[in-house]
């Protein structure tokens, strides 16, 4: 009975110190140009060890988005995503892990009325690297640096105009733990996106490696009460060079996901 009583007290402490590390939002992904747009995924997220130091988040989750030039968030399909990632928290403060997601996309017409012209499929491979500073009893700051490769295909698996792409992100988080209450917390981020194609057309070239994108989040997460469940209601604004949608502040995003908490069970 002791010997379950202090694992039970070794879980806790490490949940505490770690929950800025595992708790993390289903950030949007972007959608291209576009006014407003909405996101919403269903995951499930698995802890895979009895210390709570290795996590499963699986999710499949839907986008919408209006036309450049209208405000109506839900009247384009945007994308339709499936996402496995891995999560192993080996050191205080310190977290790696490793994804693969497929991701299914329509394209739009430049101009109005915006019309549908192709499908784009992309299958993507991706890992990461976060660092959690404690700042005070309240409040946390991640940093997180992600690599990724993405390879795009049309409708039938064709090749297309972008062959593949090498993409970095850097991103920078802080959390707020308003009440332990439902484990209530507010999140504010900033990530910025560079990255480098390989292109099939015109000409089979590199494009030049810069800067493509800035994401500004804020999110309000809470458990459901008597749930296995939590929620993560959120606001996204995506800055994209070049883009129309720049010109009027960005693409404005409302997120909402939902996400399903397994505890470990021993085989």
């Amino acid at each position: 009975m002791m010997s379950g009583i202090k694992k039970v007290l070794i879980l806790l402490s490490i949940t505490g110190c770690l929950g800025s590390l595992v708790k993390a939002q289903i950030s949007p992904p972007g959608l291209g140009d576009a006014s407003t747009a909405f996101w919403s995924a269903f995951g499930v997220k698995r802890q895979l060890d009895s210390l709570g130091k290795k996590q499963a988040l699986s999710y499949i989750a839907i986008g919408r988005k209006s036309s450049p030039d209208n405000d109506n968030l839900f009247s384009k399909q945007a994308i339709f995503v499936l996402n496995h990632e891995v999560y192993h928290s080996f050191a205080p403060h310190q977290q790696y892990s490793y994804a693969i997601s497929y991701r299914r996309q329509p394209q739009y017409e430049s101009s109005a009325p915006y019309n549908k012209e192709s499908t784009e499929q992309e299958f993507r491979v991706y890992g990461r690297y976060a660092y959690t500073f404690d700042l005070g009893r309240k409040w946390k700051l991640k940093n997180t640096v992600r690599q990724e490769f993405r390879k795009f295909f049309d409708a039938d698996f064709h090749q297309v105009e972008e062959d593949f792409q090498f993409r970095t992100r850097i991103k920078s988080q802080i959390t707020y733990n308003v009440s332990p209450v439902n484990n209530q917390k507010l999140a504010l981020s900033a990530e910025a996106l560079f990255s480098i194609s390989h292109l099939n057309e015109p000409d089979s070239q590199w494009t030049a490696f810069g800067y493509r994108e800035m994401r500004i989040a804020a999110y309000y997460m809470f458990t459901i009460p008597n749930s296995p469940f939590t929620v993560d209601i959120g606001y996204m604004d995506d800055l994209i060079r070049d883009s129309k949608s720049i010109h009027k502040g960005g693409v404005h995003y409302l997120a909402a996901d939902l996400i399903w908490n397994i505890p470990y069970k021993k085989q």
